[in-house]
Order: C-alpha cells, then sequence, then structure tokens
C-alpha cells in the first residue's frame, strides 16, 4: 500500500467515524504530506467541504502546486476537479471510481495525470457508505 493513499484512506476514517462521508485526501510535495483533509460536509454543515477542499485548506498558502501530488480515496468531483485545474496541480491520485467516476474527464483535458489505483478498501468505504446513507450520498453529489 503506499504511504500516501494509506494517509488519505485514514482521513476518509476519520470522515466516517465522526458521521460524515467517508472520502480522504492528502497533498504530497516530494516524500512530505503538506496538507491532509476530509469530507466534512456534514459536521461542518457546509455544502463546499469536500475532502480535497479541505485538503487544499489545511495545506494553506504553499505558492506554486505544480511539484505536487494530491491523493484522494474517490475520484474528485468536479467542484474538487475544478479546484485540481485552477491551481496547477499535474497529478492526482485516485484510491477508486467504481462507486462515483467524478470528472475524470475534465481534469485529463486539462493535463492532469490520473493514476486510478482501483483500491479495495476504498471501494469498500464507499460501497458500504452509500448502502448505508443513500440519501445523504445523493446530496452530497447533488442528486
Amino acid at each position: 500500500m503506499d504511504k500516501f493513499m494509506q494517509a488519505a484512506i485514514d482521513e476518509a476514517k476519520k470522515g466516517r467515524d465522526t458521521g460524515g462521508i467517508p472520502i480522504g485526501s492528502v497533498l504530497v510535495k516530494g516524500d512530505t504530506v503538506i496538507g491532509a483533509g476530509h469530507n466534512q460536509r456534514v459536521q461542518q454543515n457546509d455544502p463546499m467541504a469536500h475532502a480535497e477542499i479541505d485538503c487544499l485548506k489545511q495545506a494553506g498558502r504553499v505558492g506554486s502546486y505544480k511539484d505536487m501530488v494530491l491523493y484522494s480515496t474517490l475520484m474528485p468531483c468536479y467542484l474538487c476537479a475544478g479546484a485540481v485545474v485552477q491551481f496547477g496541480i499535474k497529478r492526482v491520485v485516485v484510491g477508486e471510481n467504481t462507486t462515483f467516476p467524478g470528472a475524470e474527464a475534465f481534469m485529463k483535458e486539462h493535463g492532469v495525470e490520473i493514476i486510478n489505483l482501483q483500491n479495495q478498501e476504498c471501494i469498500d468505504l464507499m460501497t458500504t457508505f452509500i448502502e448505508q446513507y443513500p440519501k445523504l450520498w445523493n446530496e452530497d453529489i447533488g442528486e
């Protein structure tokens, strides 16, 4: 297991364990985690508090993002993909896109390399959550 994806999974579990949606993200430069976050839409009553957005907020101002890699347990949605493109992040490592296809094509069209691990633990986290809380999941993805 990639240690950075494991860190993102740990973030996803923090979200789940505090009553939220189990999606986690970390921002990495070289061999260092610069920021980490998890989906906190429920916990903060904030529709914008997606994992990748929380991660970027936790990283704070870092200057250029061009040499950084964003890890996410789930394929980013258009909101989060927009942040990836806006900040010039060139590589995103994704845990899975089985439970949600996200905005992969959008990111690729803007020059972002996507590495999809199809990690079973990430798939299981989301599958279980979606089965248990379909209404909350549909709210999160805007359906």
